[in-house]
């Protein structure tokens, strides 16, 4: 399904474009071309045509990630859209967005939406502490907590976040689980309209599988978030500043960005099995959400499948895609300026020695 957005409105409106191609299509654009005929075209022609619009920027997002997939193999489910100067967002890319995925870590960002969900209601505090005991560690080769050593130990849930959206650590997950039950997450989410993005409960309460999503959902809860549309202003920023810290995934849409560059996009990796999932927003220079972007493939990828099999870093085909789709995407921003009500500018990158 087709869907624009308007930033900063109170609701988000679903509707199929007159000129959209259907869901099921590897990339569909506002303009209706296909993906042979976008081939045929060069840059130099749809400057000619339409320079420095949004809609040149969603031709040549739906080419590159056209092109991109193709190159990859395995199966794609995406969603990516572009704002317009009027803050109306458009779908650049649709392909089989409505579809149930498995989310993985992906799913850490509905995790943290509704940890700070309670947060907002007074419920809990960032600066409530958890229990780390050894046996709820996941000793796994991910995450910070199994290197730790020692325990038990005590940190805060802010510190729990942060760990869980930076290096998307899995005992963080427990973690989360101590303070909003598997149940009541499911609750939060669904209340908030997604019914498809939802955690697996299991035995224990207090844990769960990730669960799924759908590519649409996913871009509209990032869409909804930077709108202001979830959370509290405080709990917004909060999110917001941990998805775009230089500390956060960069093998994949930031990878051939600078450090400068990064700290302008929120991601949001996921991996399990034959799964490779991204999700998230690039801003503008001045901090307005330009382009959400939500990308899950699975299955048979080009090049060695054994070597692909256990293989989760930027030499994978499908991270390779999205190495090259996220410096289109962030190219794309330039160009395009919005009235979008809500900045979230970044902080500058400041090094430092130690001392």
């Amino acid at each position: 399904m087709n869907r624009i957005h308007r930033l900063g409105g109170n609701m988000i409106i679903n509707r199929r474009l007159a000129l959209g191609l259907g869901s099921g299509a590897a990339a569909s654009t506002l303009l209706g071309s296909t993906a042979a005929a976008q081939a045929q075209e060069t840059d130099a022609d749809w400057d000619a045509l339409i320079p420095g619009t949004a809609d040149l920027a969603r031709r040549k997002i739906a080419r590159k990630y056209t092109r991109q997939v193709a190159r990859a193999g395995g199966t794609w489910s995406s969603y990516i859209d572009v704002a317009d100067p009027d803050g109306v967002v458009k779908p650049a890319v649709e392909a089989d967005a409505d579809r149930v995925v498995e989310a993985y870590s992906v799913n850490k960002i509905a995790v943290a939406v509704a940890v700070l969900d309670k947060v907002d209601r007074g419920l809990l505090r960032l600066d409530q502490r958890v229990e780390v005991t050894e046996a709820i560690v996941i000793k796994d080769t991910d995450g910070i907590f199994p290197l730790d050593g020692a325990y038990p130990s005590s940190i805060t849930i802010g510190h729990v976040l942060a760990t869980l959206l930076t290096v998307s650590d899995n005992t963080a997950v427990r973690l989360c689980g101590l303070v909003v039950p598997a149940l009541e997450l499911n609750e939060i989410l669904r209340a908030k309209g997604f019914v498809h993005t939802q955690v697996v409960p299991v035995a224990n309460p207090n844990r769960f599988f990730l669960g799924t999503t759908t590519p649409g959902e996913m871009s509209t809860m990032l869409r909804r978030l930077a709108a202001g549309e979830l959370l509290s202003a405080a709990s917004t920023q909060h999110l917001l500043t941990v998805l775009r810290s230089l500390s956060s995934f960069t093998d994949g849409i930031r990878l051939n960005l600078s450090s400068a560059e990064r700290l302008n996009v929120a991601t949001k990796a996921g991996w399990f099995v034959d799964g490779r999932n991204e999700a998230g927003i690039v801003f503008d220079a001045a901090g307005k959400p330009m382009i959400t972007y939500a990308l899950f493939a699975s299955g048979r990828f080009r090049g060695d499948p054994a070597l692909n099999a256990d293989n989760y870093s930027a030499t994978h085909p499908a991270l390779r895609a999205r190495a090259e789709l996220g410096r289109s995407l962030y190219d794309s921003v330039l160009r395009i300026t919005t009235d979008a009500p809500r900045a979230y500018r970044a902080q500058p990158y400041r090094a430092r020695n130690g001392g």
